[in-house]
């Protein structure tokens, strides 16, 4: 069956950095959030029962859990990656992308709204090149899909971007 929710303002993704303080995270993150539950650093037995701790906690908060990579046994309300990895599955498909074309090929994957980055510098992804705040809405300007900023974000960026929300691993944890 196909579950159709609305796409949160506010995206905390799970890292290997931030694993240790996503419940406190969690806790202190705006009613109809949503977790993005990455997690490629653990094994796929490990990494399944942190999804479950991490979900229970989600839906007592009334968030969303979207999985990126393997889908979870279907227990995820959609799924995170890159356009053509989205495939036909069901809830909400956040799509990444860099730059015009990716966010075309976001759309021909009908997904739900585009994360995209890097805005500012991240830890991440050291000395990668970034949008800046003038490419990144120049970009955000022309999708046809809510736009999710990514990359170097903060509270305080996201409240200078008019864009429908924003996400964060740091920035959030």
């Amino acid at each position: 069956m196909h579950r159709c929710h609305p796409v949160p303002r506010v995206l905390l993704l799970s890292d290997a950095r931030n694993d240790h303080c996503l419940e406190s995270a969690i806790a202190r993150m705006p009613r109809g959030s949503a977790l993005v539950f990455r997690h490629y650093h653990l094994p796929p037995r490990e990494r399944r029962a942190r999804f479950e701790v991490l979900r229970k906690l989600c839906k007592r908060r009334g968030f969303l859990v979207i999985t990126a990579g393997s889908w979870l046994g279907g227990r995820a309300d959609g799924q995170y990656g890159a356009a053509a990895a989205l495939g036909c599955t069901p809830g909400l498909r956040l799509a990444t992308a860099h730059s015009l074309a990716e966010i075309g090929a976001a759309v021909r994957a009908r997904a739900s709204a585009v994360l995209l980055s890097p805005v500012f510098p991240t830890r991440t992804h050291p000395g990668a090149p970034v949008l800046g705040p003038v490419r990144f809405l120049f970009l955000a300007q022309r999708s046809p899909l809510p736009v999710i900023a990514l990359g170097g974000m903060t509270q305080a960026r996201a409240a200078r971007l008019p864009v429908w929300g924003w996400a964060a691993i740091d920035g959030l944890a």
